[in-house]
């Protein structure tokens, strides 16, 4: 149970990580966070790299699925190319850009203003810059394709936010956040209140990438790799499901959902049911508690 102070709390705010082609974990646990616990998406939500897309959607309101539709066609597009993303026939940008032009509302500048976060690097001198006032859809957009700009990776023409240029906002701040209340989302394993737990690794060692904690295991050097190579929609579906769950657990555990014995027999359920699952013991700043079999998936 959460002490008084943490459970009066209305509303905290929410951290997405750049990651990549692994923001399909991201859509998983917005879908559990919108469904089970939707009071958390009345306060900020902040992203950096493909991080700020699943935060515009969120912000937005735009369907999960839709959006997780999306990420898995921008996956097959890149599998589809000799070299993948790397391909200079694929245009990974452009495809970004037209999908949030197709989906973000026409007011998505004015519901986002004041509400999400988005991470920049300012090329000039290589600091971070975090933006949370937009004038219009375009200039929301722009400032998404900038946060989730690779040089060289996603292209050789560098785009431009405000007569400035800016890269990858997870150069300098992959995981922005407001307090410490923020809760932060990664699908990377390591110190973040919501990630897949790598629990079946013995390793003890955290690497901090740009604000984001990683451990040194096996699984995070393959979820590195896929993060730039995507790899199947099977595997994409399965770190989708094991973002829902993740989420799950640890709505449960700190007491931000009702129908904590409903939503436990139904985690239980769903990592049992994947392939390979293993033991879950993680320690974050939140307060567990044991009301929950902590079993979990690996991808």
């Amino acid at each position: 149970m959460m002490s008084k102070e943490h459970s009066d709390r209305s509303y905290r705010s929410l951290s997405f990580s750049g990651c990549g082609f692994l923001c399909v974990y991201h859509a998983g646990v917005s879908a559990a966070i919108k469904e089970y616990a939707p009071q958390l998406l009345s306060g900020a939500v902040s992203g950096a790299s493909a991080g700020s897309i699943i935060a515009a959607c969120l912000v937005c309101n735009i369907c999960i699925s839709r959006t997780t539709s999306l990420i898995l066609n921008v996956v097959n597009q890149a599998r589809s190319y000799t070299f993948g993303a790397l391909n200079r026939d694929f245009d990974l940008m452009g495809i970004v850009r037209a999908d949030l032009e197709m989906e973000l509302p026409e007011n998505a500048h004015i519901l986002c203003s004041g509400r999400l976060r988005i991470s920049l690097t300012r090329l000039s001198d290589m600091e971070n810059v975090i933006v949370s006032h937009f004038n219009s859809k375009a200039e929301l957009i722009q400032a998404i394709i900038c946060s989730c700009f690779i040089p060289v990776y996603g292209g050789l023409r560098y785009p431009e936010f405000r007569g400035e240029i800016y890269i990858d906002g997870g150069a300098t701040d992959n995981q922005p956040v407001t307090d410490e209340y923020t809760i932060t989302v990664s699908p990377f394993s390591g110190a973040n209140d919501i990630c897949p737990s790598d629990a079946d690794s013995a390793s003890m060692l955290d690497l901090m990438f740009s604000g984001t904690s990683i451990r040194f295991t096996a699984n995070n050097l393959y979820r590195l790799m896929v993060s730039l190579f995507p790899p199947s929609t099977e595997v994409c579906s399965r770190m989708c499901k094991q973002g829902f769950v993740d989420a799950l657990k640890f709505l449960i555990n700190n007491g931000l959902t009702p129908c904590a014995h409903c939503l436990t027999v139904q985690t239980n359920l769903l990592s049992t049911s994947s392939m390979q699952p293993t033991a879950h013991a993680r320690t974050t700043r939140w307060k567990k508690s044991d009301s929950i079999n902590s079993t979990d998936n690996k991808y």
